[in-house]
């Protein structure tokens, strides 16, 4: 292991790929838990129209893709509450919107074709250092402010009329929530890509759902899990010379069915 991290391009992606896990888990054990867990692949789907303007316009992809999806977001609750429309019906048409406008990008510019299947497909194995201080920093950010607002997260989840009659301003938690869900979409693409990073926020939310008595230990299970689905997955790929971003959703995938089936063992007992 000691000769492996000597590599710098591994220790790059070990260094993000910690971050970002902890950034995805964390938020998605409040976004199952609120029925939102399709928020995040609305948003991938946003996310690929600002990777391809980015692209076309040659600025870094990952700060107009951040700036697409935050945008979309906050666009989404915006028509959500004015057009009364349901949550996923939103989601619908805000991720249909923009992945046709990145496939016309894509198209107009003509000559980034492995940089964009680079950003559908992760590449975490790849990640430049600016990008890896871009996404510990973000990533940071995002955990803090969970933990900052995590009992006012939680009351509002578990009782949102509640919550806004003691006092608790809802709409501002929900605008946060929703917002850092964007960057964290967009921060998992470089680990999974935009086709896959959906499943690094819900899976390992939904294998500690399954594994967990209590709240506390849901999020804990669910870290912990994010981060053996990208340490493992990153090992695994390396040794057999597989797909990162594949190999790390499978891991995760295959956590969360273990988990599932000691949990339905667990109740039947």
């Amino acid at each position: 292991m000691q000769a492996l991290l000597s590599y710098g391009f591994l220790q790059k992606a070990f260094l993000a790929g910690v971050f970002i896990a902890l950034a995805c888990a964390v938020l998605g054990v409040f976004l199952l838990l609120r029925k939102d867990a399709m928020i995040g692949h609305g948003l991938s789907h946003i996310t690929f129209a600002g990777v391809a303007l980015g692209l076309l316009i040659q600025r870094m992809p990952l700060l107009v893709a951040l700036a697409f999806s935050m945008g979309a977001a906050l666009g989404m609750m915006k028509l959500k509450e004015s057009a009364r429309l349901y949550g996923d019906t939103a989601i619908a048409i805000l991720s249909s919107v923009g992945m046709a406008l990145g496939i016309i990008l894509a198209t107009i510019a003509r000559n980034f074709n492995v940089a964009l299947l680079n950003f559908l497909f992760g590449d975490i194995l790849a990640i430049e250092p600016v990008e890896v201080w871009f996404s510990i920093g973000l990533a940071g950010v995002v955990v803090a402010l969970v933990i900052a607002n995590y009992h006012k997260f939680m009351y509002m989840t578990f009782d949102r009329e509640s919550a806004a009659v003691s006092g608790i301003n809802v709409r501002r938690l929900e605008t946060l929530i929703t917002v850092l869900t964007a960057v964290t979409i967009v921060l998992g693409m470089k680990i999974v890509g935009i086709l896959l990073v959906s499943a690094l926020v819900v899976m390992p939310a939904a294998a500690g759902l399954q594994a967990a008595a209590n709240f506390k230990m849901a999020m804990i299970v669910s870290c912990g899990t994010a981060l053996v689905s990208v340490i493992g997955g990153l090992l695994i790929a390396y040794f057999l010379d597989l797909p990162a971003s594949g190999t790390i959703v499978l891991l995760s995938f295959l956590i969360f069915v273990l988990f599932f089936v000691y949990s339905r063992r667990q109740n039947k007992s």
